[in-house]
């Protein structure tokens, strides 16, 4: 087997296994108070703005060895050296590194990841997972030809996991015994953060701060005039790098209800939002509620009060044993409960999926891109969840599949 693609980590172990090793010092056996440096994980982390480093502690024992950021503010103005780094691609080529962490806008989220993947290393993302429908699928499809372990920074299903009831819906709705008249429909209520990050138009553009190297920054993005608000935290109200409070926060409020729905291999087939119309082509603005529908009637309905009428549908609850006839009772009681989610720390040391592995937390994505592009284009749409295109939509299809600024591509 070649060794180029190799961690430290897995590196290490093949050479323990092959006997290379024959003085074993104390401090690398491990014991009580000492942790063995084949279980520290080694880890670099891309985009150093508000989210800092902390979502790491899902990894366990770890040391964060090196840093990247375009805003060489944020890496203490020093970079291109063994610690701080301004492109990202300078990190794939240590052996060194294990896991990257990937806090940058969403935008680059997708390039990231695959170049990670191709350079053999574990990935943690913040989410959302990517900025369109085709970048997830692209990412999903490098962690499983590179046989990486990927978990998204969100872990509500890890809750969902462990609770009786939601055990409990999960086994009923992978079942196919609930009937269609009782599919949940649930409605989400939550602070979707629409106005905070709703971008800002007829903005004058600004100059570029010198600690900024801006075109880096939108990298696979459009070009665009800067302005203060298109970059940092703000980023988020932008077309061009994500998709307003509804991408900030929908993949936290989302991951547990879709591993209860047992929806981790599936998206909705219709999608309708209430929202003013037509929307702005670059700012992200208010919507009212979109609701999504599944082959088997399932529906999430998102809701807020920022805009317009609330949702003006019906819901039902959570289903429970008891919407089942007797024999399908029988059934579901005789099905072993799912296997317990796997956290970042074990799934790299066992090489199994993590719990918000790439196929579920793309999924999960998914269904904020659905949405934003539903509301951007004011109509009711129809989608295909195994070819993951818009029915007889190009217009969708395109904000499903965006261009990318030469050079970069998937």
């Amino acid at each position: 087997m070649s060794t180029a693609k190799l961690s430290r980590r897995e590196l290490l172990g093949s050479a323990a296994a092959a006997g290379v090793f024959t003085i074993v010092p104390r401090h690398v056996l491990g014991g009580p108070g000492r942790t063995p440096p084949s279980d520290t994980v080694l880890a670099a982390h891309v985009g150093c703005g508000g989210r800092k480093w902390g979502g790491l502690g899902c990894v366990g024992s770890h040391k964060l060895i090196a840093f990247c950021d375009v805003d060489l503010h944020r890496v203490g103005g020093a970079v291109d050296n063994e610690k701080y780094y301004s492109d990202f691609r300078r990190l794939m080529d240590r052996k060194d590194i294990d896991v990257i962490s990937i806090a940058t806008p969403p935008h680059w989220h997708a390039l990231v990841c695959i170049a990670a993947a191709q350079a053999g290393k574990d990935i943690f993302c913040e989410k959302p997972m990517t900025r369109f429908i085709a970048e997830g699928r692209a990412v999903v499809e490098a962690v499983k030809r590179y046989g990486r372990v990927f978990q998204i920074g969100t872990f509500g299903r890890f809750g969902a996991s462990r609770t009786p009831h939601a055990v409990t819906t999960h086994k009923i709705m992978g079942s196919g015994l609930l009937p269609r008249e009782k599919a949940p429909r649930i409605v989400v209520r939550q602070n979707w953060k629409i106005r905070e990050w709703s971008g800002r138009i007829n903005v004058p553009p600004e100059p570029v701060p010198e600690n900024l190297l801006y075109d880096f920054w939108l990298g696979p993005a459009p070009f665009k005039p800067y302005f203060r608000h298109r970059t940092h935290g703000s980023f988020r109200g932008y077309w061009d790098y994500d998709g307003g409070g509804l991408a900030d926060m929908g993949q936290h409020y989302l991951d547990a209800h879709q591993w209860t729905l047992n929806k981790d291999h599936t998206s909705p087939v219709r999608i309708r939002a209430h929202a003013p119309w037509p929307a702005h082509p670059d700012a992200c603005g208010l919507w009212g509620w979109v609701e999504m529908e599944y082959a088997d009637g399932t529906a999430v309905i998102f809701e807020t009060n920022e805009w317009g009428t609330g949702y003006p549908g019906d819901s039902r609850r959570y289903p429970e044993p008891a919407d089942l006839d007797e024999p399908a009772r029988r059934t579901l009681a005789a099905t072993p409960d799912p296997e317990p989610l796997l956290a970042l720390a074990e799934a790299v040391r066992t090489r199994k999926p993590a719990g918000g592995n790439a196929e579920a937390s793309h999924r999960c994505a998914t269904l904020l891109h659905l949405a934003n592009i539903a509301i951007r284009l004011g109509r009711e749409l129809r989608f295909d969840p195994g070819r993951e295109r818009f029915l007889g939509d190009d217009e969708a299809n395109r904000l499903a599949n965006v261009p990318m600024r030469a050079p970069w591509h998937l």
